[in-house]
């Protein structure tokens, strides 16, 4: 039985375009027969580092319903927007709360970078790449980088043509991955 496609918009951060950008990986994927599970951090517990983690791991209802979603899917496309030269700290304290070690492990993901800078959140995107081949994750060598994405993208399309090329070349080579 074929599972849904994970996407996990990596940002909490209210209106973020993070958030739209996973709406339009979204909506091309349902476009070609994919289902979807929408992971969305700025839906976590506001307290989930304290009420999930260490001691707690496992008894935050919001919080397992996350790793029930991610356990529901063979391959995972991440979107990190860039913070600090990183990527969210969110997304590695959601990362730190997944059981260890098979969240991630023999999982395909992709990478989304994006920035209002011209990398794209290049340097983020080797940081989590590093996480994540820690956590047994299969990473697909396309990472896509968005950078000034305020300027190319309108929450409904890419105004900027070879960034359109790399995300439709990225999602059939995920899906193939």
């Amino acid at each position: 039985m074929k599972k849904p496609v994970g996407i996990l918009v990596g940002t909490n951060r209210p209106s973020a375009m993070t958030l739209e950008m996973a709406m339009y990986y979204k909506e091309k994927l349902e476009e070609i027969g994919e289902e979807v599970v929408l992971m969305d951090l700025g839906q976590l517990p506001e307290d989930f580092a304290f009420s999930a983690l260490y001691a707690n791991k496992g008894k935050s209802e919001g919080y397992n319903g996350f790793q029930a979603m991610l356990d529901s899917v063979d391959k995972c496309i991440i979107l990190a927007p860039e913070y600090n030269g990183s990527y969210p700290g969110v997304l590695k304290t959601f990362i730190d709360g997944l059981r260890y070690p098979d969240s991630f492990r023999d999982k395909k993901v992709a990478l989304v970078g994006l920035a209002n800078g011209v990398q794209g959140n290049a340097v983020g995107l080797g940081h989590l790449n590093d996480v994540l081949s820690y956590m047994g994750a299969n990473v697909l060598g396309l990472r896509v980088k968005l950078g000034e994405i305020a300027r190319h993208f309108d929450a409904n399309k890419i105004s900027h043509p070879l960034y359109e090329k790399f995300v439709n070349e990225q999602i059939e080579k995920f899906l193939s991955f």
